[in-house]
């Protein structure tokens, strides 16, 4: 790091002073070098309720009655559900285990009616702070049922199927929609119908209702729209998956994060449990402090992955669980048995093989029976993430990568060099990645939007020669979490250093991705949303989005003079090779404008008239959603007479301009 002062170099993306006189920016068409085509993506992880009670579709929570004190100290499995009695009836609700729809699945409710009458005994649930259904929308309520204790025992003339009504209602009970099973005994089966709700409601519930005498054991209780993104089964929920699909992300990482090494080595995110039919998934404690349905799985990811034209970036433990597990902070890391650990390699192995294998491999079969005989083309492998760098975690992380490079060298397995920029972890980290000539490494840092401004030449002194950097989590923290413009600017100058560096950092992800906003665990987050129909982009997002859409696979280098070192702005210059487009970033993080001049030198004339898109503002400001203060892009025309052409960057802005040829 070069303190006290600014590196002024032969390159754009560097700060300056403005002086009265516009600066001149020259841009050389003749020099030119390959970019990352994977620079800008996304990183998925849930917490914040991103995926339960967010990306995922359920509106159910604790569908399975699965939950337990172990998430949080007042859960049990019956959380979020409540018995109530309707009319006359009586009766009760107890958890069993007794006989499970599936192993890992092991506990269900039996809902039991003790007096019989025709409003029936009743078991709601309220979903996720509230159950939003549309008006004229359909959603799928499905659910796991056997009836129990019918006949003479309780006085029933029915020997077989007993009643279910399952009815979508508002918290006053008014009636939504609803259907009727009849629930057979014997087996477990499953049940399933469509509801078309009358009005919209952003807090309706789902009421299962037993009118006779007995009891009907009940699992996997689902309720689920059918619109969900591209209207895949078990799917995304369509506007937030909208929202990431509109950045244009070149991959997705996932599941995590710190979700993936987990709290305790039972507690690590094992992809086998992910796949296969929902209800025969292993349902677990989610790091973050609530439960993990997987019902976004491994197979979802992927599908997903592709289904926004991203490429898969899944994330596998390194054979150790978080250093901070059993409340240690830092000294709580576990690892697998050594032997234990050609399993878990193999564990590794067949994932790439779920994958990348053909429809005649094992796990190749897997994947095509989930409904995707074709590949997922899997390129990226990461190992670990933000592991305490320790002799425990280096044995292990040395046999996994010794094993995929020796049977898959096609995968670029990424390592991990710690949370932060500098430390211990970070240099010892790199030192395996050298010893090991890793091709990749995946750096963290969650720090001040002065440190992005003081760190732009970061990567400019970074050795070619070794392991490619996947900046996998960064934001500009403000000292209050707030999502700023000024920390959006931060980031955005940042970028326009990784486009400068795109030949060793080779993709990176803004941390988070979502947060819902009445169940936070984390701030700032790049997009908010809350249960019903809102989704809140920050001026991160527009900083993302604007990125994202604007890529280039070339770098094309500049020269910037009559600007000076106590001022922050940054620019950078790519070329689109399938438009031919040349595109110019300009950030200007300074309370007034900047006056530049542009030089093209070598290339073709472009056109008379170039695009503009300009986010500005105040520094402090933030998008204000409740109250209609959302700043948005602008886009407009930019006069263009010949290869030298002015432009005013305006204060506080982020400035893109598209130079057709």
């Amino acid at each position: 790091m070069i303190a006290g002062r600014w590196l002024i170099a032969l390159v754009s993306c560097l700060c300056w002073t403005a002086h009265a006189a516009p600066a001149r920016v020259q841009i050389d068409l003749a020099r030119e070098k390959a970019i990352s085509p994977d620079l800008m993506g996304v990183f998925f992880e849930d917490l914040n309720h991103a995926g339960d009670g967010g990306l995922y579709g359920e509106l159910v929570q604790n569908r399975s009655f699965e939950f337990s004190a172990t998430e949080q100290s007042d859960w049990n499995n019956l959380t979020f559900w409540t018995l109530a009695p309707r009319g006359a009836a009586k009766g009760n609700v107890v958890v069993e285990q007794a006989w499970p729809v599936h192993e890992n699945n092991p506990h269900y409710a039996v809902l039991e009616t003790l007096v019989a009458a025709p409003e029936g005994m009743a078991l709601a649930n309220s979903g996720f702070q509230g159950v939003f259904v549309q008006a004229g929308e359909q959603y799928e309520v499905s659910l796991f049922g056997r009836s129990l204790y019918v006949g003479e025992r309780w006085k029933n003339p029915s020997q077989g199927a007993l009643p279910l009504s399952v009815r979508l209602e508002s918290a006053d009970g008014t009636l939504l929609a609803q259907s009727r099973f009849e629930i057979s005994p014997g087996e477990w089966q499953r049940y399933s119908a469509k509801l078309q709700p009358e009005r919209t409601d952003r807090a309706a519930r789902v009421v299962l209702v037993a009118p006779e005498l007995g009891a009907l054991a009940l699992d996997e209780v689902s309720l689920f729209p059918v619109k969900t993104f591209r209207g895949r089964s078990n799917g995304m929920r369509a506007d937030l998956a909208q929202a990431i699909a509109d950045l244009k992300p070149r991959f997705i990482r996932f599941p995590g994060g710190c979700l993936v090494h987990g709290n305790g080595i039972g507690n690590m995110y094992r992809w086998k449990d992910t796949i296969g039919p929902v209800e025969q998934r292993r349902q677990q404690a989610n790091l973050w402090g609530y439960h993990q349905t997987v019902g976004v799985g491994f197979y979802e990811y992927f599908q997903f992955a592709e289904d926004v034209g991203a490429k898969p970036v899944p994330v596998v433990p390194a054979g150790v669980c978080c250093q901070n597990s059993d409340r240690q902070g830092g000294t709580g890391q576990r690892g697998l048995p050594l032997e234990s650990m050609d399993d878990y390699v193999q564990e590794v192995l067949d994932l790439i093989e779920y994958a990348n294998g053909p429809v005649t491999s094992k796990w190749g079969a897997r994947r095509a029976a989930a409904g995707h005989p074709e590949p997922f083309n899997l390129e990226y492998l990461g190992v670990g993430n933000e592991d305490r760098i320790t002799f425990l975690f280096k044995k292990r992380f040395e046999m996994i990568y010794a094993a995929v490079k020796a049977k898959h060298p096609e995968i670029t397995v990424i390592g991990t060099v710690g949370p932060f920029a500098e430390g211990d972890d970070f240099e010892q980290g790199w030192q395996i990645a050298d010893q090991l000539r890793l091709p990749m490494v995946d750096e963290h840092y969650y720090v001040s939007p002065d440190w992005f401004w003081q760190n732009l030449s970061r990567y400019d002194r970074y050795d070619r020669a070794k392991s490619h950097v996947y900046l996998g989590e960064y934001a500009a923290h403000e000292k209050d979490r707030r999502s700023t413009l000024r920390a959006a600017l931060a980031e955005a100058a940042h970028l326009t250093s990784l486009e400068r560096n795109a030949d060793i950092v080779r993709m990176a992800s803004y941390a988070p991705l979502l947060g819902r906003e009445d169940l936070l665990d984390w701030t700032p987050n790049l997009i908010y949303f809350n249960g019903s129909d809102g989704v809140f982009p920050t001026l991160s997002y527009e900083v993302q989005k604007l990125f994202g859409t604007n890529g280039g696979d070339r770098y094309v280098h500049s020269t910037v003079t009559g600007l000076a070192a106590d001022q922050r702005v940054a620019l950078s210059t790519v070329r689109d090779s399938a438009s031919g487009d040349l595109i110019l970033k300009i950030v200007n993080a300074e309370e007034q404008p900047v006056a530049l001049t542009f030089d093209l030198q070598g290339g073709k004339q472009p056109r008379s008239t170039a695009q503009v898109t300009v986010l500005k503002g105040t520094a402090d400001e933030t998008n204000d959603y409740r109250n209609g203060k959302v700043l948005k892009p602008v886009t407009t025309a930019l006069r263009v007479a010949d290869k030298s052409f002015p432009y005013t960057a305006p204060s506080n802005s982020l400035t893109i301009i598209r130079l057709a040829h």
